[in-house]
């Protein structure tokens, strides 16, 4: 005999679709999403910011301050910083405005600083004249180096320098017009004569036509006063102290040959092939 078996609801799983379950990478990928969409609104909100603090007037330069110019002028200096004024304080290439004033003769350095609000701090150094030099037709001012600042013209009337003769280089295409070597002359005297403001005043030309003899004419005087390549300052002041005594035996003197110490050669200004000699205090002539 054969008993039906009871329906048993457990085994039917055949006939039951089962529950689909959300995969891992679909969960993933909308939280990803999710995401980027956060961060594209955080940077455009961080960009806006940015780009209405960069617009504040604060961080707009209007106003730019000068300091250490003595013979340039303040209107020179904003001219060569023509358009500095209205850029953003952030942004601005201050390195390459610096650059703008070293392109000026009398800038030997210069420094360029932000300070907060809107202002641009320039401080200038700038180049020291040691005299006016002559070449050719022309008359320059020149620093301590040698280098030329400007033509010398009525606009730098108010210098009380020397003029310096023989400070041209040999010529060549490109070349220097001043050499270096007689530069070099020219700043030792004068270094020299810094200890001796009194006499320093006193020099009204050099001329350095000869490398290893500087010659000096005095203010007042046309007498040429050879004192070398050293001792300027002593052979200076033992030709002060001569001068009276020089005069009352050669009164028309051409120049003084002050570089051999105790020996000083005077020669008149009729011509005469060689140099009279004077010894002593009391028998030069």
């Amino acid at each position: 005999m054969t008993v039906p078996a009871p329906a048993d609801k457990r085994f039917r799983r055949a006939y039951v679709s089962p529950a689909r379950r959300r995969g891992r990478f679909e969960v993933s990928w909308r939280r990803v999403g999710y995401a980027a969409l956060v961060g594209t609104f955080l940077a455009y909100a961080a960009y806006r910011a940015a780009e209405l603090a960069l617009s504040a007037d604060a961080l707009t330069v209007t106003r730019i301050t000068v300091s250490g110019n003595a013979s340039l002028a303040r209107g020179e200096v904003l001219s060569l910083l023509d358009g500095l004024q209205g850029r953003n304080m952030v942004l601005v290439d201050l390195e390459a405005w610096r650059r703008k004033l070293l392109s000026s003769p009398w800038v030997d350095d210069a420094a360029i600083r932000r300070v907060l609000p809107s202002t641009v701090d320039v401080v200038i150094s700038e180049r020291q004249p040691m005299g006016i030099a002559r070449i050719g037709e022309r008359l320059y001012l020149i620093d301590d180096d040698g280098a030329i600042i400007d033509e010398f013209g009525p606009n730098y009337a108010g210098f009380d320098l020397p003029v310096i003769d023989g400070l041209a280089a040999p010529r060549r295409e490109g070349g220097p017009l001043v050499d270096e070597g007689r530069a070099g002359l020219v700043r030792r005297l004068l270094a020299s004569l810094q200890t001796r403001p009194d006499l320093a005043r006193r020099v009204s030309q050099i001329d350095v036509s000869d490398l290893r003899d500087a010659v000096v004419i005095l203010e007042g005087e046309t007498t040429l006063v050879r004192v070398g390549d050293e001792q300027f300052v002593e052979r200076l002041q033992s030709y002060l102290d001569l001068a009276p005594a020089l005069r009352e035996r050669v009164p028309a003197i051409d120049y003084v040959d002050m570089r051999f110490g105790e020996r000083v050669y005077v020669r008149p200004q009729a011509t005469g092939p060689r140099p009279q000699l004077a010894q002593g205090s009391e028998g030069r002539e």
